[in-house]
């Protein structure tokens, strides 16, 4: 069982940044890919960005709200997956999830609240 665990969620104002951490129980370096996705009030979730595994490259995936403003990193020392969020705007309030697929089964995170308002 892989425990994901997200962090950096917080109130922002519109034009602001947050920066998002993902981490997990295990290396994640290796996982198959480490994905964020996000719930807006009323709204399904939606895929946010994804990184693939370290070990084939780490190729990064973004939903086009996302392109130029948000980008997604691996950080090995920390041992986390982190979402930069800039030029944020209100309609990116949402409950921010951390999912990672480890050998075929997906894991996720409790989540996190990030608000963007005036």
């Amino acid at each position: 069982q892989v425990q994901v665990v997200e962090s950096g969620g917080d109130w922002v104002q519109p034009g602001g940044s947050l920066r998002l951490s993902c981490a997990a129980s295990e290396n994640m370096f290796s996982f198959y890919s480490t994905d964020w996705y996000r719930r807006r009030p009323g709204q399904e979730r939606e895929f946010v960005a994804s990184i693939a595994s370290g070990t084939v490259g780490g190729r990064r995936n973004y939903a086009n709200f996302a392109k130029g403003r948000f980008t997604i990193s691996r950080d090995n020392a920390k041992n986390t997956v982190d979402l930069q969020m800039n030029s944020l705007k209100p309609e990116d309030t949402a409950v921010y999830y951390c999912e990672a697929t480890v050998n075929g089964v997906e894991y996720w995170g409790q989540g996190t609240q990030v608000t963007v308002s005036s």
